[in-house]
């Protein structure tokens, strides 16, 4: 996909072509209509005709050349920007996510917790009442062994 400069490059060389430039095209560069506009000023501002002998066509190239890197390095910037912010919105799209999702998890965690707590303590009321029958049972043997001591001596 072309760049931004690429299609500058393009439009300064093809300017009656400008006019057929459509907003897809400003969709492909991720640039906004304002930008696009911008930029096209930039490239389409009427130039002092300058003479061949003036000795300050070389100077005008200087100025043009610094103007050219100031533009190229703040389209440079934009976009440097704009994936940032684009990085920086993802991260927080997948923060967000991983903290729905880890709210989801620890909500069933805490289920299973609960579920887990009251089997324990259902279980431990069942193993109070065989502990109790046990010792019933164990005074129930522990008598008829008596009895039965009793009448074997007899």
């Amino acid at each position: 996909m072309p760049s931004a400069f690429q299609y500058i490059f393009y439009a300064m060389f093809f300017q009656d072509k400008i006019a057929q430039l459509s907003y897809p095209m400003v969709l492909q560069t991720m640039l906004t209509p304002s930008d696009m506009e911008e930029l096209f000023s930039l490239i389409n501002q009427p130039r002092d005709p300058e003479s061949p002998n003036s000795g300050s066509q070389g100077s005008n190239r200087a100025v043009y050349s610094t103007q050219e890197r100031k533009m190229r390095r703040m389209e440079s910037n934009r976009e440097s920007a704009r994936r940032s912010r684009w990085r920086k919105k993802r991260h927080a799209e997948n923060i967000t996510n991983q903290v729905n999702r880890l709210r989801a998890e620890n909500g069933e965690l805490k289920n299973r917790l609960g579920l887990t707590m009251h089997h324990h303590l259902l279980l431990s009321l069942e193993n109070e009442s065989l502990i109790s029958e046990s010792m019933v049972l164990m005074a129930k043997l522990t008598d008829l062994i008596g009895i039965l001591g009793t009448m074997l001596s007899q």
